[in-house]
Order: C-alpha cells, then structure tokens, then sequence
C-alpha cells in the first residue's frame, strides 16, 4: 500500500510540475518555432522526471520484492501442485495395478472380479471342500405326501403276561433306555401262585435227586424233575427272567411274594407309557413302547402308475421342515388301499437327529429310474448372485484360490442341481459355496473388500 501510495503522489508531482513548466514559457519567452518546440520537448522537464525516476526506481526496488515474494509463493503452489499431481497419478496408478490405493492384506490384491482367495487355515476352518464334475445318470423324481411311522423292526413293547398290578415305576416317556434295564415292578397273584409252586417243586427235585434212582422208584424221579421244570417254564411265562428265578430259588418262600420286574427287551427312546402307580393292568396291556429313532420309517402313498416305476433300493427323501433328509425305498406294498386306491412305499429314512416323529405328515421325493448323463451338483453348491443369475463356485490352479461362474439351472431332483455352463473334469465347490457367496457379496460393497 505505501509504494502504491508515493507511486500514485509521485505521478500527481510530476503532472503539477509540467503544467508550471509550460505556463512560465509562455509567460517569459517569446513563442519559439514550432520546430524547435518540438525536437525539445522535455528540456525544462528534467529534473522533475530524475526525481520521479528515483522515486519509480525505488518503487520498482520494492515491488520487485514483492514480485519475487510473489513469485516464489507462485512457484512454491505450481511445486505443490504438480506434487500432488504427481501423487494423483501415483494413486491412480495404484487403483490400476491393485484396485485400492493401498497394500490389500487380504489376499484380494490382484484378483480377477469375481475371486477369492482364502489362507489353507480358513479352507480347513469353514470345510471347503470339492470334487470333479462328472456326468451320471439321472432319473425321474416322483412326488408323494408321506406319514412318519415307528420302524417296526427297531421296537419292542413291554406288556404284562398275566394281570397284575403297577407297584413302582423305573422309566419315564422319553427316557433312553438299554436292553436288561428294569422298566415296571408289578405284583400279582398268579405269579405268586406259580413263585410258591415253583419253590415246593425244587425242593422235592432236590431230595428226590439226593436219594437217587436206586432208592425212588424211575417214574418218581422223572415226576420230580418234570415237575420242577414245569414250574420254572411257568413263571418264566408270566414275566420272570432266568435271573429272577435263580434268585427266587435261593431265598426260597422268601421270594415268593408274586412281586416281578419287567425289563427292557431293547436298547432305545421310550415313546409310550400310559399308566399309572396302583393300577391293574390287563395281560397283554402295552406299559411302554421302546423304538430305535435313529431310523425313521415313511409311507409315501402314491398312485398306482407311479409306483409302478419305483423300486426297492431306489433314493429318496424326506422333508423336515426346512431340511431334506436322505432315504431309500426298503419296500412296497403290493395290496392297494381300497379307500384311497393308493400304493404304500415305504421309505426308511436315517434321523440322528430325532427331527421325525411319528404321526407327521411329510412330503417324499422318489428317485425313480435312470436318464440320460447330466452334470449335476448337489443344491446347496448353486447359489444366486447379486444380480439373481444362479453361480456355482470353480477352484483355481492355486490353494484357496476359488471363482464364481455363471451356470444355468436346469431343474432339480433328489437334492441334486442339474446345471449347463460348466466342462465336465472341471473341479468344483461342493461344501461351502455359500459362505464364499457371502464373501463375495461383501466384496462388492466394500471397495477395500475386507
């Protein structure tokens, strides 16, 4: 501000100046020739252009700091400038090379879209696991509603012979129970009749055993042990073990009170015990039922034309809820059902996990016969993308390398996919594409893919 301001009154001086200098020629001298005016035009105007001069010169001193000021700010902005220019372009060569403007950490660094790349610890940790696509044979899958039923072949019922009476529980309904395990303790009079005719009739065996066929007669030996086993047969049939008898045999009358246990004839889940303490239960009465719910039978009713195509042996399965479980076909039922006109397949189905029970009604997959070779997956290894295109999941050349394909599902049978779009030997994800679909559906959002 103060050079502009002695710029500015300088230029005003030197304005005022001249106009004196003009005005005293005119007034002291004659008019000179028009010619010698103008080749000296500045001759009484020098001293004031010196001062004006020095003054400009000193103005140009200091605004010539100021230009270099400038101009070193100037320059120091261009440096930054292409700096930072500089490091747009390193950036930019970055998101280039790597896709981040930075080291991935990941692994994803490099990648191709749709890749993931996972350490061997994480392919052991989420059970990555894979398998040559090959072609097989695949036949036609029949639909039917089915009922769970008990395996007959895997229960047993525990029932009284003869009336008796509930003295003491020892198994409740769902208990877990093994074979030999006292299940009811009951009390009856025709056991305790049968008991005491048991005792008298071992103690007579045994002195006619003592004295020997030399001293009783043949016919009385042969009464006594006759007598003796038919005894023990007796009880035996009305509930008692072998083991109960041999210890009722050793207290002797003791024991003889019509008091007996029943026991378990098999290991398995007590799914029935309708009585109560006191009760007198009838002979033949079921007490408890035991079944083994490790396998489940199912009755799948179908019409007589499609069962016709099935077979014994053929796959199937079985819905529980939200779950598929595997099965086979184990029998057919040739007698129709008059009421429904329907055939019964049963289909016995593995359920560790107890998820069928008896009575439900379900829906049965038969896999029926075979086709023509397709390239099928199991359901679970096809996965919708973001964009709703169905994708299965190909391992790289190298370890925990894997990327998403395109594929075309062609329809679904027996827990399998039938797909187009892959080359048979290809090595795909059977167990876990789920999990990599998520990855990579994170990967979209995140742009550091973390």
């Amino acid at each position: 501000m103060n050079a502009m301001f002695r710029t500015a009154w300088l230029s005003l001086l030197l304005a005022s100046a001249n106009t004196y200098a003009v005005d005293s020629s005119v007034a002291g001298q004659s008019a000179p020739d028009h010619d010698d005016h103008e080749q000296h035009p500045h001759e009484t105007l020098n001293p004031l252009p010196i001062v004006a001069a020095q003054g400009q010169e000193k103005d140009g001193r200091e605004d010539h700091g100021h230009e270099q000021e400038n101009s070193h700010a100037d320059r120091h902005a261009n440096e930054h400038g292409a700096e930072e220019q500089g490091h747009g372009h390193d950036k930019e060569s970055k998101d280039d090379g790597g896709g981040h403007g930075h080291s991935d950490e990941h692994g994803h660094e490099g990648e191709e879209p749709g890749g993931i790349h996972l350490t061997p610890d994480q392919v052991k940790t989420l059970d990555i696991r894979t398998e040559r696509l090959e072609a097989r044979a695949l036949g036609e899958t029949l639909h039917a509603p089915g009922e769970v039923r008990l395996n007959a072949y895997a229960s047993a019922q525990v029932a009284p012979r003869v009336v008796a009476q509930v003295t003491e529980r020892h198994a409740r309904l769902g208990d877990q129970v093994e074979a030999g395990q006292p299940m009811v303790t009951l009390s009856s009079v025709a056991m305790a009749e049968a008991q005491g005719n048991l005792v008298v009739a071992e103690r007579e065996w045994q002195r006619v055993r003592k004295l020997g066929p030399k001293v009783v007669s043949e016919s009385r030996y042969l009464e006594a042990e006759i007598g003796r086993q038919q005894a023990a047969a007796r009880v035996v049939a009305f509930g008692m073990t072998a083991d109960q008898v041999g210890e009722l045999l050793r207290f002797g009358a003791a024991k003889a009170d019509g008091t007996f246990v029943l026991l378990a004839p098999r290991a398995g889940t007590v799914v029935t015990d309708d009585f109560v303490l006191g009760e007198v239960i009838e002979a033949g009465r079921t007490l408890f039922e035991i079944t083994d719910e490790a396998v489940r039978w199912v009755e799948a009713r179908m019409s007589p034309e499609d069962a016709a195509r099935v077979s014994v042996g053929d796959t199937a399965r079985v819905s529980a809820g939200a779950v598929w479980l595997d099965g086979r076909v184990t029998q057919y039922h040739h007698q129709l059902d008059e009421t429904t006109r329907t055939h019964a397949i049963r289909v016995e189905v593995p359920d560790p996990d107890h998820r069928l029970h008896p009575g439900i009604f379900v829906d049965v997959e038969v896999h029926a016969g075979e086709g023509a070779p397709v390239l099928a997956l199991l359901e679970a290894a096809v996965v919708r993308s973001p964009d709703g295109d169905w994708q299965a999941f190909v391992a790289g050349d190298e370890t925990g390398a894997y990327r998403s394909v395109e594929v075309t599902l062609v329809r679904t049978t027996a827990g399998l996919a039938v797909i187009e779009g892959l080359a048979p030997g290809t090595k795909v994800v059977t167990h876990g594409a789920f999990f990599l679909q998520s990855e990579l559906a994170k990967g979209g959002f995140d742009i550091h893919q973390h």
